[in-house]
């Protein structure tokens, strides 16, 4: 319920409209309570006294009534319909931008699916109630006092037999209330499984397709979808409960009224028109008392959604911009870390432990390593990515924790090792990062990074759509565009995680050698495996279990015999004993055909 309360916060800026609602209610409410004292009047006035025109009179204000009521009805639907599709919008806007300021952190444990079920069905939950649901409990409420009122004034006696039943009731949705919040909570967990389940089936397809596991990807969904209609089976088995019970309570209060207000009447302390007129009361309630336990039911879908969209809210962004942060202007390049390490939630062993570096700007740092040796946590404290858990990084003298965050990370390049492209265009693609950019600045960027050629062969050029994660591209191809975008924003510190790893030996020399010209002149962080790519570099970085345990130039190095000359004797052997394998296989590849001769050799050439 409280978190109902709190998402009846978004009404705040719809108080006229909410306010035109209840006023409209509460007309329709009185129109209503009208039709049974006047039918009452028509039964001991008209029908007992012979008064036919008073018939014809009570007929047409009937008429008057049930069309105005009407009226109001269709207004008072369009305008809390229109409040609810307001909430919804305003409540998912919010859910998004809140998302977007969220750490790695969260989003390294949140399942997507999870997320984008809250963002939705959560909210349409919430929504559904926010209108109609809502609307239906006023009127309720409004009509049951209205009721009351008259039924009391009336005669007491008959009002309080009449309403006996509507205690029972009243106990019951309470407690059906109560059950219900708590099982809703579990079907949209159970939804948001399901939508994780097909978001990972739909961005995993090549997999799924590649080792032929469709039926095993089936058999999951199943499982999941299964558990989803378990858990609505139990809502259904409640409300199947419920229903009966409040059919038959109202049904009771009908045959007290007949019987008790019978009596009365053949005792002649009461007429016949005010029995009718008691019985046309209570089947009025009777219909929004029965619609009652549906209202829960929707209340209950609410809260439940309710609860897990506050439980995204309610995240505070761990990293962002605190209130005296300094806006840093154009950076040196000088970046420090000062006795760093960082260990990531729920893990045991830090990723990074007593880092300390001092890169000077425009100076050229590569760092290489093993598979997990923190290569790309070192390079992730840069731009705030996660924070330090000890120590500081330092930009140009100012610590990361303490300067804005837009205004550090508009001016840090970054190519990750996965490159994410979005479903548009690859114009818009490149200008992701300057949505205002010139058409010669993004041709420019391409240029640089070797994919104008590429993109100017599509039949649309820079107006091709790419598909969703950029698919329909090559991973080379998505590579250069990822790093057209990075150099389109002119980064003084800029960040290649492994962004060579996906492009063919032809492509890699043609882009480092834009990249030669392009890093002059600002800060450049390389992550690489491969030693051609790193080995030009100002500071080699090696880096093992989370240690720096070697720094220094590549001849440097190579002199030493650690860690790097043992990477580098390792990847020269592996090159050898491939040269040695394709001299042994010459005469066979001159009987093949040239296609295949061309496969073989650019292996070669990658190894």
């Amino acid at each position: 319920m409280k978190n109902l309360i709190r998402a009846a916060a978004f009404l705040k800026p719809y108080t006229w409209q909410v306010a035109a609602t209840l006023a409209t209610l509460l007309t329709i409410t009185g129109l209503n309570l009208l039709v049974p004292r006047i039918i009452q009047n028509v039964i001991d006035d008209g029908l007992l006294g012979g008064d036919t025109s008073y018939l014809i009179r009570s007929a047409l204000l009937l008429l008057t009534l049930g069309l105005g009521s009407a009226l109001l009805g269709l207004g008072n639907r369009y305008v809390s319909e229109w409040i609810a599709a307001h909430v919804g919008y305003d409540l998912r806007n919010r859910m998004y931008d809140h998302i977007q300021y969220l750490p790695f952190a969260y989003h390294d444990h949140a399942q997507s699916g999870q997320l984008i079920s809250r963002c939705i069905e959560d909210v349409r939950a919430i929504e559904k109630f926010a209108g109609s649901s809502i609307a239906e409990l006023v009127r309720f409420v409004l009509l049951t006092i209205g009721i009351l009122a008259v039924m009391v004034s009336t005669n007491a006696r008959l009002a309080v037999i009449a309403l006996l039943p509507m205690i029972p009731l009243i106990l019951m949705t309470g407690s059906f209330g109560a059950k219900i919040g708590k099982l809703f909570f579990a079907v949209d967990a159970a939804v948001g499984e399901v939508s994780n389940r097909l978001q990972e089936n739909v961005t995993g397809v090549q997999v799924v397709r590649a080792f032929a596991r469709e039926k095993y990807e089936i058999e999951r969904f199943e499982a999941a979808n299964m558990d989803v209609f378990r858990k609505w089976v139990k809502v259904i088995d409640e409300w199947a409960k419920i229903m009966p019970t409040t059919n038959w309570l109202t049904a009771l209060g009908t045959i007290l009224i007949l019987y008790f207000g019978g009596q009365m009447v053949m005792d002649g302390t009461l007429t016949i028109g005010a029995v009718v007129a008691f019985n046309a009361y209570i089947l009025m309630m009777a219909e929004p008392a029965q619609a009652l336990t549906g209202l829960v039911n929707a209340g209950g879908e609410a809260a439940a959604g309710a609860q897990r969209v506050f439980e995204v809210l309610d995240t505070e962004p761990a990293i962002k911009s605190g209130e005296e942060a300094v806006v840093l202007s154009t950076l040196k390049g000088e970046v420090e870390f000062r006795n760093v390490s960082l260990k990531y939630q729920d893990e045991k062993v830090p990723s990074l432990t007593d880092i300390n570096l001092s890169v000077t700007p425009n100076q050229i740092v590569a760092l290489i390593g093993q598979t997990g040796s923190g290569k790309t946590s070192l390079v992730n404290l840069i731009p705030r990515f996660y924070d330090a858990t000890e120590g500081a990084v330092l930009v140009d003298g100012h610590d990361a924790r303490e300067v804005n965050l837009t205004s550090l990370r508009r001016q840090i390049g970054i190519v990750l090792q996965t490159s994410l492209l979005f479903s548009d265009t690859i114009r818009a693609n490149i200008a992701y990062g300057r949505p205002d950019a010139s058409e010669d600045e993004i041709v420019a960027a391409a240029k640089a990074a070797q994919a104008h050629e590429f993109i100017t062969g599509f039949p649309n050029g820079y107006d091709t759509i790419v598909g969703e994660r950029g698919v329909t591209l090559s991973g080379g191809q998505r590579q250069r565009v990822a790093i057209a975008r990075a150099l389109l924003m002119d980064p003084r510190v800029l960040i290649l995680d492994d962004s060579l790893s996906s492009v063919d030996t032809q492509t890699e020399k043609l882009i480092q050698a834009a990249l030669d010209t392009l890093m002059e002149g600002r800060t450049t962080f390389v992550i690489a495996h491969r030693l051609s790519t790193v080995r030009r570099a100002d500071m080699i970085l090696v880096m093992d279990k989370g240690r720096i345990v070697e720094r220094g130039a590549h001849a440097e190095l190579l002199a030493r015999d650690g860690l790097y000359r043992e990477i580098h004797d390792l990847q020269l052997m592996q090159r050898d004993e491939f040269s040695e394998e394709l001299r042994r296989i010459e005469p066979v590849l001159s009987e093949k055909p040239a296609h295949e001769n061309t496969i073989i050799a650019n292996r070669s050439n990658s190894g």
